[in-house]
């Protein structure tokens, strides 16, 4: 921005600019007259080189009463702190804005704050921060989804939208597939389909194409895959349908289910592969997943040592595996991959914020999160695919998507989180539960805006440790400020 300078003996429009070396006695100053800003071409404002600040004086004070006593402990400021100062305007006669010379080191400016401070004139000083509109995203049925927004049972998920929405983060959803979505397909890449010849409906087994065939088998096709991926990423602001958790991730399918289920072994082989992992008889996966979610279930006593051996493998590469508690009511360690280790389980929640009656819960239980009556991306078609709708579901399905998305949120602030620094800061931030929960709910219900806010703080990782029973154990505070042990 040009400036057109000229000494002057009084503060002239409100600006003042004194530094090293400046010669003017108190009651002189130098003004600073800006030429306009031209519209075309002009540079995006550089929000961390911005040192503007509020300076409030005492009532009854020489500054407080008018421009020159402002001006004159101005310019003594500037004299002995060395910095550069605009006089940019006043707010009241006690009141002036001032903004430091651009390119002020974090010394530089606590330097000049204290020197504020410490003048008896000066009651406070105030950082002239900017505030941004509050995205609250376009889609015609975003308000119905009460699972983000409501203050009782929801994740609180606007708050924390203001600062990350998933860019750059990879989420592979092993499901049933997906089909083709408005809603989904800006966000989607390249999966692959891992169902057997037998469950396929494709007519093969393997293969490079994902998209989900129909998984009726006695009922009708769920579109599950499809309404679990909307949940995790579904494409937003874009004045159609739904909101995701994490809009702007990537949505990766992988299709595990096929009619009527899919083969432990396929699933295991996914969950290598979504990894980036070598699996045999499949590529290379070349666009690994960060995070990985899992809302499926078989019953078993323990998690069987394949499924253990994929997860395990997945999470030494950096993914973060999210995993259903399971829909029987009953002990989510009778449940794989819900009682495996190194995953985060997730139990269900009702908009009332207590555990859904449907939900499983217990031990291996990390974090609750909405999963009853949760509107995502579906498909109009009775068994085969027909057309992109939207549909209502429950189950500790809809759930763990939420956890998922609310991963990758995390992942885009901070690349380097660990799947177990993933995990505790998931636990750490989440709130007791605002019902009721029998049996045991984890760490309680996730909470979006508690969790990036513990990022965005800096607040040290948690540390999550195994003591050998299989499920890691963490001690934390919690949002609310509980310190308590929570296993899972």
């Amino acid at each position: 921005m040009t400036r057109f300078r000229t000494t002057v003996v009084a503060l002239v429009g409100g600006a003042l600019l004194l530094g090293p070396g400046a010669t003017a006695q108190d009651e002189e100053t130098e003004a600073v007259t800006s030429a306009p800003d031209e519209v075309a071409g002009m540079p995006t404002p550089d929000l961390d080189e911005e040192q503007r600040y509020i300076v409030t004086f005492q009532e009854g004070s020489s500054a407080a009463q008018s421009a020159r006593g402002r001006g004159q402990a101005l310019a003594r400021v500037a004299r002995e702190t060395g910095v550069r100062i605009d006089a940019l305007r006043a707010m009241s006669p006690a009141v002036q804005v001032i903004e430091a010379e651009p390119g002020l080191t974090e010394q530089g400016a606590r330097r000049l704050v204290r020197a504020l401070e410490s003048r008896p004139d000066v009651e406070h000083v105030d950082r002239d921060i900017r505030l941004t509109a509050a995205w609250t995203p376009n889609d015609p049925d975003y308000r119905t989804q009460w699972h983000y927004q409501n203050t009782t049972g929801g994740i609180r998920l606007p708050q924390a939208w203001d600062n990350t929405r998933g860019e750059g983060v990879m989420v592979s959803v092993l499901d049933s597939g997906l089909t083709s979505h408005p809603d989904l397909d800006g966000n989607v890449v390249a999966g692959y389909d891992f169902v057997d010849a037998n469950l396929s409906r494709d007519g093969d087994g393997w293969d490079p194409n994902p998209r989900d065939e129909g998984d009726w088998c006695e009922a009708p096709s769920s579109w599950h895959g499809t309404h679990v991926a909307g949940t995790v990423a579904a494409v937003t602001d874009n004045g159609t349908g739904v909101a995701g958790v994490a809009p702007r991730a990537g949505l990766q399918p992988v299709r595990v289910l096929g009619a009527c289920g899919g083969y432990l072994s396929d699933i295991a082989a996914a969950v290598r592969w979504a990894a980036g992992a070598q699996v045999n008889g499949a590529p290379t996966n070349t666009t690994p997943a960060d995070v990985i979610n899992m809302s499926l279930g078989g019953s078993s006593d323990s998690c069987p040592p394949a499924m253990q051996a994929a997860i395990d493998v997945a999470v030494g590469r950096g993914a973060t595996v999210v995993v259903a508690a399971g829909n029987d009511g009953t002990e989510a360690s009778t449940s794989v991959p819900a009682n495996c280790a190194n995953v985060v389980t997730v139990a269900a929640s009702t908009s009332s914020g207590s555990r859904a009656g449907f939900s499983n819960y217990g031990r291996v239980v990390d974090v609750t999160a909405p999963g009853s009556s949760i509107l995502s991306t579906s498909n109009t078609g009775s068994t085969v695919p027909a057309q992109p709708g939207y549909a209502w579901m429950g189950g500790t399905s809809m759930a763990a998507p939420h956890v998922a998305g609310l991963a990758a949120l995390m992942l885009q602030l901070d690349p380097s989180l660990t799947p177990a620094q993933v995990e505790g800061h998931l636990k750490a931030g989440a709130r007791v539960m605002p019902g009721s929960c029998t049996g045991g709910c984890g760490a309680g219900l996730v909470d979006a805006q508690a969790t990036v806010g513990r990022l965005l703080a800096g607040t040290p990782d948690p540390e999550v440790g195994y003591d050998g029973d299989g499920y890691g154990d963490v001690l934390m505070r919690r949002s609310n400020g509980d310190l308590m042990m929570f296993s899972g």
